[in-house]
């Protein structure tokens, strides 16, 4: 059954399952004693460990029970493989060798007939894993709907026998003679063995997880990684003053980690808690109610790992609308070439933290060009003056550019209603159909003296009069990346020349991530363009491996239109986070819409429960390899021609990418 249920959350690490460490014939008792216990699956021995092909020639290979004992969903949904810890397919025995490669491609086809959801490989040997790799490529070729795990210590056995001595520091730095990279980091084991299989995305990670846990920034990276399963040993677990099982309060936020990124959690181990322990939690009706019965040794942990997800926070209002996009590569707008459709409209708007930012910072600019003094005496005395002989109302002039279907146009209306401060409105708009929208809602809501509406675009408007304030909604996941710098620079002609803009300026920025799954999806494409191409995308199943730098700023109004720029960054990469792979880089923007009034989705300043903008994803052509406590040197432009605008990157350090998109051969945005 499953650990728990949170509203909107169907990830897969709501199932937990439980490691069969023995081999045996039995399996329908195996299966029977787990499901009973609340386990939702078994990790099974695929054959009887003491086979050897070399020994046993003939004979029909003793495969853990008949595929008639469950079910084809049975063995789909409850049963993992584990093929068998003692092969060796890297040895200098060519008679274990051969006998390893036969068991190996025998198991893997005896689990390809059962359909089980997925096979746990054994852990390879560091540095020394070509052979096993290519056996295993060699059945990825092949293979159907079946995933492959292979296992891995999260910790290494040295450095966890290391810790906390003399020895730790030596342990950690001792590398491999040949490629000189760290012995004792298992990322590197998996790098190696990744690559040699192609990066192929049926090749999966479950990590072992032991007493002993690396430094935290060294666990972020496998959030990049195609984590799978995280087997967690009960020698992990301490004992709380009432005797049962727990983990400490790392242990806890690693789990925690893991469940909000779809890892399921597999138990593993002998019990070190008393089966009178149990009968007591069950006794005392601290057990689930299923499980009350059963008298599985490893129920405690079971039940402690449910508890933990039990404890999740709810999925907030905004994680659920985002649920959909996680990890979901999207081409982004070209607002100026297309018009936008009524359900990206509908989605935009109902983003309530954007406009109440945009309607706090309307607010401030009025109230700082009309005081309270000046507003109050326009209103009782004075609020009429007489221009030729005909009385007019003495009003702030506001332009929306860009208005869309209105959203800005209410929170424009609402600030000056707050403040006391008198508006007249003009929303422009070029897309004739959100026109038809806006020009309704103009009449609905009765603003016809007030706002007035403006079907054009707005680089070829001319205005009627000046604008006291320019309000745009032309940011993209990159500040600049829709074209907000030539938008607004074409219409702050408008603007008085003590006029305001909201926004006011905005930021981009840049930062190196692992994410094996977007790379794996744009190489999907199997073309050039799709790593050339820049994509929103809200990015969950990716690390960031080091802080994101400001990479490009632009101000309005200005007076500099030259809208090309470049930048050098370098990336420092902490010794703490071990080596890592970049699959590309994650773009954010600030924006500072007036003042101390700010938007945005840089990670460190992101505005809470906000949801227009998702991140921005420039993929790399061939992943990048980082050393640990290395640099990493990025190259970006922002490049501008009369019909496009489009951005290259390249990087130069620790090795040389290619220049990608160059004059904006793949991907641009268009003018």
């Amino acid at each position: 059954m499953p650990l728990g249920q949170r509203a909107g959350d169907n990830s897969e690490s709501r199932y937990a399952g439980c490691e069969i460490l023995r081999h045996t014939d039995d399996i329908e008792e195996a299966l029977s004693s787990s499901l009973s216990a609340g386990f939702d699956f078994i990790v099974l021995p695929l054959t009887n460990p003491e086979y050897r092909p070399s020994k046993n020639a003939g004979l029909v290979p003793p495969f853990c029970g008949s595929d008639l004992v469950f079910s084809s969903t049975q063995w789909s949904s409850h049963v993992v493989g584990r093929v068998s810890d003692w092969i060796e397919l890297d040895g200098d025995d060519d008679v274990a060798r051969l006998d390893s490669e036969l068991v190996l491609r025998k198991e893997l086809s005896w689990a390809g007939h059962l359909s089980v959801q997925a096979c746990l490989l054994p852990t390879p040997k560091a540095f020394g894993c070509a052979n096993y790799a290519r056996c295993v490529n060699q059945v990825l070729q092949g293979l159907g709907n079946m995933q492959l795990w292979l296992r891995l210590p999260l910790q290494t056995p040295e450095m966890e026998e290391a810790e906390a001595t003399d020895t730790e520091d030596a342990a950690y730095l001792k590398r491999d003679p040949i490629s000189n990279r760290l012995l004792n980091d298992s990322w590197e084991w998996w790098h190696m063995f990744r690559t040699l299989c192609e990066y192929h995305n049926q090749l999966g990670v479950a990590l072992d997880i032991t007493a002993s846990l690396p430094p935290a920034s060294a666990i972020k990276r496998w959030i990049g990684e195609p984590l799978k399963a995280a087997i967690l040993h009960t020698s992990a677990f301490l004992t709380n003053k009432r005797g049962y099982p727990c983990l400490s309060k790392r242990h806890q936020s690693l789990i925690t980690m893991l469940f909000n990124h779809s890892v399921q959690v597999i138990l593993s181990g002998e019990s070190f808690h008393s089966v009178g322990a149990l009968e007591y939690a069950a006794e005392n009706g601290e057990l689930g109610q299923d499980n009350g019965n059963s008298q599985d040794p490893l129920i405690l942990y079971r039940d402690y790992v449910a508890n933990l997800y039990r404890k999740l926070d709810p999925l907030t209002t905004q994680e659920q609308f985002e649920l959909g996009y996680r990890d979901f590569l999207q081409a982004p707008l070209q607002p100026l070439m297309d018009n936008l459709e009524a359900q990206t409209y509908e989605t935009f708007e109902k983003d309530a933290t954007k406009y109440d930012q945009y309607q706090n910072a309307v607010r401030a600019a009025l109230v700082d060009r009309v005081s309270d003094a000046e507003a109050s005496t326009k209103t009782i005395v004075s609020m009429m003056v007489s221009v030729s002989g005909i009385m007019t109302f003495k009003f702030q002039v506001l332009m929306v550019v860009g208005a869309g279907r209105g959203p800005l146009v209410r929170a424009s209306l609402k600030a000056a209603e707050e403040c006391g401060r008198n508006l007249r409105v003009y929303a422009v708009e070029k897309n004739p159909n959100a026109v038809v929208t806006l020009s309704r809602l103009i009449k609905m809501e009765g603003w016809e003296d007030l706002v007035e509406l403006v079907s054009c675009d707005m680089r070829h408007w001319d205005a009627p009069e000046q604008a006291d304030i320019l309000v745009s909604e032309l940011l993209g996941s990159f500040g600049d990346n829709e074209l907000s710098p030539e938008c607004l620079d074409g219409a702050q002609r408008f603007l008085k020349k003590d006029g305001i803009s909201i926004p006011s300026s905005y930021t981009s920025y840049i930062g190196p991530v692992t994410a094996s799954k977007l790379y794996n999806d744009v190489k999907s494409y199997n073309d050039l363009s799709h790593f050339e191409t820049a994509y929103v995308v809200k990015l969950h199943n990716a690390a960031p491996l080091a802080a994101p730098q400001p990479v490009f700023t632009f101000v309005h109004p200005t007076d500099n239109t030259d809208n090309r720029r470049y930048k050098r960054h370098v990336f420092n990469f902490s010794p703490d986070t071990g080596s890592a792979l970049v699959h590309g880089f994650g773009g954010y923007f600030d924006a500072v819409l007036y003042k101390d009034i700010h938007l945005g989705i840089e990670p460190s300043t992101a505005t809470p429960n906000m949801f227009s903008w998702f991140s921005i994803f420039f993929p790399l052509r061939t992943p990048i390899y980082v050393p640990a406590g290395a640099l990493l040197e990025l190259h970006f432009w922002r490049c501008v021609a009369p019909t496009k605008v489009w951005y290259e990157w390249s990087v130069t350090s620790p090795t040389v990418s290619p220049l990608h998109n160059p004059n904006g051969r793949s991907y641009w945005v268009g003018l």
